[in-house]
Order: structure tokens, then C-alpha cells, then sequence
């Protein structure tokens, strides 16, 4: 974890122990995850036929590759095999860190 996230994952611990976050509006119900209201009213309708299809967002799928390599990797037992995963796993890790720079 870098700097920045400490800082972070710190000053949040601290406000939670302080009660800062105790009497939020919408306490203990469920987040609306379906709310669209910052999505452009023009591309509503493609985004939802996108998540209804199980399209991820670029970046998101890049992840999700990145995140089932480790798993692989963790459980190849052939050194070739572990050779070409970790080669897959390092090329995406530039892919993801390249558009990060973006």
C-alpha cells in the first residue's frame, strides 16, 4: 500500500472512531447500484444493453484477467506452464499500468 492509500485507510479509521459516519442519511438500507442519473441521457440505453449482455468495462475486464492469471499462476504446478503465465500476468500488469498513466 502506497503513501497516499495510509493516509487515506487512516484518516477514515479515525473518523469512523470519532462517529463521523454514524448518522449519514440512507443508514442501513441497501445502495442503489441500478442508479444511472450521471450517465449521459443518450448512451443510458447502450450502457444498459452492455451490462445486460455482461460486457465489462475495458478496464474492469482487464482486472478481472489479471486477477484469474494470479490464480492460475498460484496453482501451476509445470515450471513451462508458470514461465508463460507469469509472462501473460507481466504483460497485462504493463497494459493495466499504461492506461492508468492516461
Amino acid at each position: 500500500m502506497g503513501l497516499m492509500e495510509t493516509i487515506a485507510e487512516n484518516r477514515i479509521r479515525t473518523a469512523l472512531e470519532e462517529g463521523f459516519f454514524s448518522d449519514l442519511p440512507g443508514k442501513g438500507k441497501p445502495l442503489n447500484l441500478d442508479d444511472d442519473s450521471s450517465v449521459p441521457e443518450d448512451l443510458r440505453l447502450s450502457f444498459k444493453v452492455l451490462k445486460n449482455a455482461g460486457c465489462l468495462p475495458i478496464e474492469m475486464e482487464l482486472h478481472k484477467q489479471i486477477y484469474n492469471l494470479r490464480q492460475m499462476l498460484t496453482a501451476a504446478i509445470d515450471e513451462s506452464t508458470r514461465k508463460e503465465l507469469r509472462r501473460e500476468l507481466n504483460y497485462l500488469q504493463l497494459k493495466e499500468s499504461i492506461s492508468r498513466k492516461r
